[in-house]
């Protein structure tokens, strides 16, 4: 192992292990899977397929007990987009998303803010805590 990738699979344990979680070795490996490509939407099974492409012996419901273990402790977003399809973001910003029908594929909107007027008053004891845009696009048909 060179050294950068050292430096960074120590980087990536950290960063589990400060959010609270064991640093297994297969969470360390989903999780470098995850963070060194930059912000990333994924969805289980995508990183299933990337672990196994690279050797890392894991089962798919391990990703995704990994994924919700990652997400509860804030390290990823949970994107619901196309029926029971969900993807995950590592980026936990408040931000929006793009989705591509037929194609499967999710990215961030980057041009400027969305605004979201009248939204309804939450009820008592609640508060709005965040609010999603998932704006759908497929090709123009004609």
């Amino acid at each position: 192992m060179d050294d950068n990738r050292q430096i960074e699979a120590i980087m990536v344990e950290r960063r589990v292990r400060e959010a609270g979680l064991r640093p297994t070795r297969q969470r360390v490996a989903l999780a470098e899977l995850l963070f060194a490509k930059g912000d990333r939407h994924l969805s289980a099974e995508e990183l299933h397929e990337e672990a196994q492409a690279v050797g890392v012996p894991v089962s798919l419901a391990t990703v995704y007990n990994a994924l919700h273990q990652f997400t509860q402790a804030g390290l990823l977003r949970i994107l619901a987009m196309e029926g029971a399809r969900t993807y995950f973001d590592t980026n936990t910003s408040d931000h929006h998303h793009f989705f591509v029908e037929g194609e499967n594929r999710v990215f961030d909107i980057e041009s400027g803010p969305v605004v979201v007027g009248n939204l309804p008053e939450p009820p008592e004891g609640m508060e709005i805590a965040n609010v999603d845009v998932v704006v759908r696009l497929r090709q123009k048909r004609g």
